[in-house]
């Protein structure tokens, strides 16, 4: 003890902290922890129909069905179609834009410019060739690994992909004429496996080399026989 001087009934010195050792211990009584009341019975809340989710409320809060009334509330259509992501990395807005085709095309058309530089070249046969007075455009989506350009004849087994036998016939266009060959890179490249009357690029006069391929780019023209052009569109 410090010799502090004690008052009746204190427990500890109010100078140095000790017990005073007369003083009366004092018996902690221990609280009991309180009892949990019974669990609320969850199976009165009612369930949305339409999801399953519990009530909170009077909107289910995933769909918005209406507990009073019994009806679903229409959900705006930016709620219901996926959104794009910025390359940005602000929030998304706006529906997702359709994705683009991957897919080269080649227009196919009768090329009245074409059809005079090679009558203009003259030939045997030259005059005798009329252009046609309708042929309308066609596109035509290039897959897999080759393309053929051609004529069908069953009798030799050839079936182009490209088939220029419909009418109006070119009539400078050999049975299979020229092939589009797939690249790794996505593009295409053209060869003539050795066509009577040779396949010629954009304005070029000279025809391509027999059994050479040669790199296509978007834009790029394939004349082949007397008036056919095939303009080459790639997917970007």
């Amino acid at each position: 003890m410090c010799g502090a001087e004690l008052h009746p009934g204190d427990e500890f010195c109010d100078m140095c902290g000790s017990r005073v050792e007369s003083a009366p211990r004092l018996e902690l009584s221990r609280e009991e922890p309180p009892r949990q009341g019974p669990r609320p019975d969850v199976g009165d809340v009612p369930s949305c129909p339409v999801c399953g989710t519990r009530k909170s409320g009077r909107f289910c809060e995933e769909d918005g069905y209406d507990f009073d009334t019994g009806r679903q509330a229409e959900r705006p259509q930016a709620f219901t179609q996926p959104v794009a992501k910025p390359q940005d990395g602000t929030a998304p807005s706006g529906p997702l834009p359709p994705a683009k085709a991957r897919t080269w095309t080649a227009v196919i058309a009768a090329d009245r410019e074409y059809f005079e530089a090679v009558r203009a070249q003259g030939g045997p046969d030259a005059a005798a060739i009329a252009f046609p007075p309708y042929c309308p455009d066609r596109l035509v989506s290039l897959a897999g690994q080759r393309v053929q350009i051609g004529r069908r004849s069953a009798s030799r087994g050839i079936e182009p992909e490209i088939d220029l036998s419909v009418p109006p016939e070119d009539p400078g266009v050999s049975r299979l004429h020229a092939v589009l060959l797939a690249q790794p890179d996505g593009s295409w490249s053209l060869v003539d496996p050795g066509s009577a009357n040779g396949t010629t690029l954009n304005d070029e006069l000279d025809p391509v080399p027999v059994n050479v391929p040669v790199p296509l780019k978007d834009g790029d023209r394939v004349h082949v026989g007397a008036w056919t052009t095939l303009t080459l569109r790639s997917p970007e």
